[in-house]
């Protein structure tokens, strides 16, 4: 096992990568994985709970990319900014590590009492951030996979999510007929210069996926008929338009990379997501 340390105060922060099996899971993953994973038998490679706090995103500028004492002190804050960066790292380790890693530490909350933090790997997107910084394609599929688990709503919701590029590359998995309507994609960077995060949606799933209580892809539809983003989550209409496929394949080979901006640049490092 490899750790670090950092003592600041009275709290520590370590890294670690160590070998895990289903244990690490988190309950909450757990709970929601028990009757799909166990019952039909899908790859949990892939899934993931998208209860994401909107207000998370806006941490997009913390500084965990190199893990100085400014990144730290967030998220040991024992108040509501504490919080949300705790939740932004717990989902971005999550998208980031695989299942054999783990990040832990402790931070004292207002009333003096002490908690203990493990987050542990899902996805495997960039296992190397456990050794050192992000580089620009982790910064990519992590922000990526980070915001497609966002939730307007703020409940979870059980959700495939896809890639061409390994390890979200599924083909064929018992997954993706389990998980037939794609709801959108998800692109940008968190830790760039200029944060920039795009959404498109599937035109013929919308209704679908707000029956999931999956709202951002297509947006948030209110009483008077409006359309609400999710925080900065740019929607930027339909992915027929800005994305492109592969006949049969069961998620977007790559959508045009800066929407907003002139120029046909693509990128193909999104996340697809699925939903029953």
């Amino acid at each position: 096992m490899r750790a670090w340390r950092w003592m600041l105060g009275s709290w520590a922060f370590f890294l670690s990568g160590c070998v895990g099996d289903v244990r690490d899971v988190s309950e909450e993953v757990l709970e929601a994985r028990t009757p799909l994973v166990e019952g039909n038998k899908l790859s949990s490679n892939s899934l993931a709970l998208n209860s994401l706090a909107l207000n998370s995103l806006a941490l997009n500028s913390l500084a965990l990319n190199s893990m100085d004492s400014q990144s730290l002190a967030a998220i040991q804050d024992p108040g509501s900014q504490g919080a949300l960066a705790r939740a932004f790292l717990r989902y971005a380790i999550g998208c980031a590590f695989d299942v054999s890693q783990s990040l832990s530490f402790s931070f004292t909350d207002a009333a003096g009492l002490v908690h203990e933090e493990t987050y542990h790997g899902e996805l495997g997107l960039a296992p190397e951030w456990a050794t050192t910084a992000l580089d620009y394609f982790g910064q990519r599929m992590v922000s990526a996979c980070v915001v497609a688990r966002v939730n307007y709503y703020e409940v979870p919701v059980l959700i495939s999510m896809r890639s061409a590029v390994p390890p979200l590359h599924l083909a064929p998995a018992p997954e993706l007929s389990q998980f037939p309507h794609i709801e959108g994609a998800f692109w940008g960077n968190l830790w760039g210069s200029s944060p920039a995060i795009y959404a498109c949606y599937k035109r013929e799933n919308v209704a679908n996926s707000r029956a999931f209580a999956r709202d951002c892809a297509a947006g948030h539809l209110r009483n008077d008929g409006t359309i609400e983003e999710c925080g900065m989550i740019d929607i930027v209409g339909p992915c027929d338009t800005f994305c492109s496929t592969q006949k049969g394949d069961p998620y977007y080979q790559s959508c045009i990379d800066q929407p907003r901006k002139a120029g046909k640049g693509s990128t193909q490092m999104l996340v697809t997501t699925a939903l029953p």
